[in-house]
């Protein structure tokens, strides 16, 4: 992406030197880090709070948990917070959109965000009272925190601050403040030389992003960004492919780390497209550990800190003629990968092919190729999670044999289809999204490890193009099942019209037994069996599969009659019927309900059909196999005899 940037106020990669003092080169744990962070502004009025779960609680529009703010969106918004308006805490994170970026020397999926928010309202007069805080506060107190707790040179920190467009102004505040910041410490903060100016894609904050994106009502602002700078010794030697290239602070040649950002959150859009200055103006600060503790070290790889090195170590070991420092891509996805496995399952997500069970099983997929291709014991991956465990004991106990049960599961169902498509890849002469595709539905290959596995055999793979093809033979697939199983259903048969019907009684069953807890979250249902998805913490017990199936059998013996009516989805919701998929209906729906006024209603479900007209043309009805499909979900399947 081109950066909107002067090019005068350009420097020349390969014509700098890395000539910085350092100001102390004593190792700093992450820990330390951590503890003075959360040290530092409680000393300054702030109230600690803790992480919030790294599933979010009542959220479904997000997945996990993948930073500091997402917890507070209502109280950033105006929401009083019980704790006060200054909040400070160290949030367990992860984003999924990074697994790909895993690999170079400071993309992580899993990281611990610390992050500092002052919720509106002016400063006190003395400055760490109770009261909200701005722009001045905030950007002088993490300069402080960087430079005297964490003993960062002030010379190798560069900022960049919102460069203005045609609604918003530049932020002329905050170069004032962090000019005569550096003052403080006898550097001549000038612009283009040490403040760098960046658009919106770089330096503005809504949950929508860019000023003209978000909708009217929605809160955002500039944020100003510090970046560490480690040199030239980094990446910029003769091989580098930014050698030749012009180098600033948001550039991506890996001599500069982005270790902080303020985010000034003072405007709000307007309907007429506008945006004006809020009266309540907040501040969401966030750094990341895992940077932060790269850089107390001056170590610009972050897989080389405590956060990772023992577990990078102990997969070295198994391999000295395949180690880190000739090839450490690998290494770090393994160690990343499996951290984040970890946290996942201890936030109650278990592998499977849907949503946040899905992203675990490619996680520790990838990680097992990795161990795969660098002829590492799969065992390894269950020696990495004690000490992992270890790491994080102190702030975030978890439960190490269950971590290494699932994991080590996971990976050896894995097992035997990574060799076989392994062996099928190695046919292959080309790859390409139909390939991909093939690998992912016969293998369950992700189509990321396939495009790396084409990668690592020296194919060029066009990435634009290739996740075009995989998506165009997902969606065909996707078009042919929804003919074949529309509503869950593989036809109108007979014999699935009867299990269809069943289904009802089942669901109702499960409810009476189990506890109106139990929700229907899909279904699919062929001539020779149903299969039921519910919500439900554990296995079903031998007495309440007993109890459940003797009463769908007595139901049917009542050869109870099947009715339908059609009405408004409010209607039917207020007379009681279940519609657990509401997003899905239209505004008038078919209610079916299994039993009379007369008979006594036992089941009443928003419903496409198709059913049977009473309950004595089922047959007999037996549960079979039940299996868990990921956290707080089961399934369950059953017959119907003659």
């Amino acid at each position: 992406m081109a950066l909107l940037i002067p090019r005068q106020l350009l420097i020349k990669c390969r014509c700098l030197k890395n000539k910085h003092k350092v100001y102390f080169k004593h190792t700093m744990t992450s820990a330390q880090i951590r503890q003075k962070y959360l040290k530092f502004f409680a000393d300054r009025g702030h109230a600690v709070i803790p992480s919030a779960p790294l599933v979010p609680e009542n959220d479904p529009t997000t997945l996990f948990t993948s930073s500091g703010m997402q917890p507070l969106v209502p109280y950033l918004l105006g929401q009083p917070h019980p704790a006060g308006k200054r909040l400070v805490n160290s949030q367990k994170s992860f984003r999924a959109q990074d697994i790909e970026e895993v690999g170079d020397n400071r993309h992580t999926t899993f990281f611990e965000m610390l992050g500092n928010w002052s919720l509106g309202d002016p400063a006190s007069p003395d400055g760490i009272g109770k009261a909200g805080y701005f722009k001045q506060e905030q950007l002088s107190w993490i300069f402080e925190f960087l430079t005297k707790e964490l003993g960062l040179d002030p010379k190798r920190l560069y900022v960049s601050v919102f460069e203005g467009n045609y609604s918003v102004s530049k932020d002329t505040k905050s170069i004032e403040i962090w000019k005569h910041i550096f003052s403080t410490v006898g550097i001549d903060a000038k612009e283009g030389e040490r403040i760098f100016l960046y658009p919106a894609n770089k330096n503005w904050w809504s949950r929508s992003g860019e000023p003209e994106n978000m909708p009217s009502g929605e809160p955002g602002g500039p944020d100003s960004e510090i970046f560490f700078d480690f040199g030239q010794n980094l990446l910029l030697h003769e091989n580098s492919i930014y050698k030749n290239e012009q180098c600033h602070p948001n550039c991506d040649c890996d001599r500069f780390l982005e270790i902080a950002n303020s985010v000034f959150m003072q405007y709000q859009k307007q309907a007429d497209g506008s945006l004006t200055e809020l009266p309540q103006k907040n501040v969401d600060f966030g750094g990341g550990l895992e940077r932060l503790a790269a850089t107390a070290n001056d170590q610009p790889d972050i897989f080389q800190t405590d956060l990772f090195w023992e577990t990078i170590e102990l997969l070295q070991n198994d391999k000295s003629n395949k180690n880190y420092k000739q090839n450490p891509r690998p290494y770090r996805i393994i160690a990343d990968h499996l951290k984040a496995a970890m946290f996942i399952i201890a936030a109650g997500v278990e592998p499977s092919n849907k949503d946040r069970g899905y992203i675990l099983r490619r996680l520790i997929r990838r990680a097992a190729l990795q161990l795969h291709l660098l002829e590492i014991p799969w065992q390894k991956a269950q020696e990495i999670i004690p000490v992992f465990g270890q790491i994080y004991s102190s702030i975030y106990p978890i439960n190490i044999s269950t971590l290494q049960q699932t994991i080590g599961s996971e990976i050896l169902k894995f097992q035997t289809t990574l060799e076989r498509g392994l062996r099928e890849f190695n046919k292959l002469k080309s790859v390409d999204g139909k390939i991909a595709f093939d690998l992912f539905q016969t293998y369950g290959f992700p189509r990321e490890m396939t495009a790396e596995l084409a990668i690592q055999t020296g194919q060029k793979i066009d990435k634009l193009e290739f996740e075009a093809e995989f998506k165009r033979h997902q969606e065909l697939s996707r078009t042919s099942a929804k003919g074949m199983f529309r509503g869950g259903l593989a036809d109108h048969s007979e014999a699935v019209t009867k299990l269809h019907t069943a289904t009802h009684l089942l669901h109702t069953a499960l409810r009476k037994f189990l506890g109106s807890h139990v929700q229907q979250t899909g279904s699919n249902i062929t001539s020779q069996r149903l299969r039921f998805d519910f919500s439900h913490p554990e296995k079903i017990s031998e007495d309440d599969r007993q109890q459940i199936e003797t009463w769908v059998n007595q139901q049917i013996n009542k050869d109870l009659p099947v009715s339908c009516q059609t009405m408004a989805l409010e209607t039917a919701k207020l007379q009681g019927a279940l519609a657990f998929f509401a997003q899905r209906y239209a505004a008038q729906v078919n209610v079916y309900t299994i039993g009379s006024s007369k008979t006594g209603i036992v089941s009443m479900e928003v419903c496409g059909g198709p059913h049977v007209n009473h309950t004595g043309l089922l047959g007999r009805f037996k549960l079979g196999k039940e299996e868990n499909i990921g956290a707080g979900k089961r399934r369950i399947y059953a017959t119907l005899e003659t």
